[in-house]
């Protein structure tokens, strides 16, 4: 095949990805009023091959609307509801004694746990220990799971998505920054405006009941994920990506005073590449074969707000990550370089 044949090959191929992001949109529409952003960012998340983590008050759908985009991606589901007294073995499986009954031997057979699914569902995620939660650790960066010196590998595609609750934190244990630099995207539920509330209520109060059609199976997203790395960007891309990430490190020669006063830890090394693999996700959904700095810009917040710790002075000034964020996008150092 020669590169105008296989160009016009990813190109149909993008068509099609349009198409079914669009399918896939209206199909959680069914079951989700509003939150459009909060999708988008989840299909973000799912062609770049990335894990999120959702945010929000309780009753804002954050559960349906994971189960939903499982459902209408044809994808093995598991819920797990994380909890004090939840153990490892929970999550990623453990061994049992097997007894053979005609030979009367036993031996050790290893029973996969919920964590063995295209979509894990890590609902209320930091109300486990720490023990729990590093459960997660190893099958999120490398998509296997180590039982008794032995590694499984999980299902592919593989996705965390999880949620929290910001208002509650009575009981619960913090995510560390090794665990939350592994979430591609921190994604904020907000309320619903008042006319979503009331299709809410008026959707959820009757007896409609919604019939999923599938749109993509296992297959098929794999392929999407790898037309999403195949999408070009400019080397001015790559670096004004990288330089966003640098400036949010206050040792760093890039950073500017903002960072220096405010800022205790900045993004690593994970947040360029996922700026970058964000920018040429939200470029397929629209149907563009290249992504530009536009898309970056466009995925910086939800990358780099959980990856930024803020320090005494920002609290006393009452400045957030976001806020820092917010600032540096709008800064020109990095944009100019792209």
């Amino acid at each position: 095949m020669t590169s105008v044949q296989a160009a016009a090959t990813d190109l149909e191929r993008l068509e099609r990805l349009v198409g079914a992001v669009s399918s896939l949109r209206r199909q959680v529409g069914q079951r989700i009023v509003g939150q459009d952003a909060v999708v988008d960012g989840i299909l973000t998340a799912l062609l770049a091959g990335g894990h999120a983590l959702l945010i929000g008050v309780p009753g804002l759908a954050k559960t349906l609307m994971v189960q939903t985009v499982a459902e209408a991606l044809q994808l093995s589901f598991n819920r797990v509801q994380f909890t004090p007294d939840l153990m490892p073995g929970d999550i990623t499986g453990t061994e049992i004694i097997e007894e053979d009954l005609t030979t009367g031997k036993r031996a050790f057979r290893f029973v996969p746990g919920p964590v063995f699914a295209n979509v894990v569902l890590a609902d209320e995620i930091n109300r486990t220990p720490p023990k729990t939660q590093a459960a997660l650790l190893q099958a999120m960066q490398e998509h296997t799971v180590t039982a008794a010196g032995t590694t499984y590998t999980l299902p592919d595609p593989f996705f965390v998505l999880a949620t929290q609750n910001p208002i509650e934190q009575e009981g619960t244990y913090p995510l560390p920054e090794a665990q939350l630099d592994r979430f591609m995207l921190e994604l904020r539920v907000a309320y619903p405006s008042r006319d979503e509330e009331e299709a809410i209520v008026e959707q959820t109060t009757g007896r409609r009941t919604v019939h999923l059609a599938p749109v993509l199976d296992a297959q098929a997203m794999l392929e999407a994920q790898d037309l999403v790395r195949r999408i070009p960007v400019s080397k001015g891309l790559i670096r004004a990506s990288v330089l966003l990430a640098r400036m949010t490190r206050p040792t760093d020669a890039d950073a500017p005073p903002l960072v220096k006063e405010y800022v205790e830890w900045g993004a690593g090394p994970r947040a360029s590449q996922y700026l970058v693999l964000g920018a040429k996700a939200r470029a397929a959904m629209a149907g563009r074969p290249m992504a530009d700095l536009e898309d970056v810009r466009a995925v910086a917040l939800a990358v780099l707000r959980h990856r930024v710790v803020t320090n005494f002075a920002a609290e006393a000034a009452n400045r957030s990550s976001e806020d820092v964020i917010a600032e540096l996008v709008t800064n020109r150092r990095w944009s100019d370089v792209a």
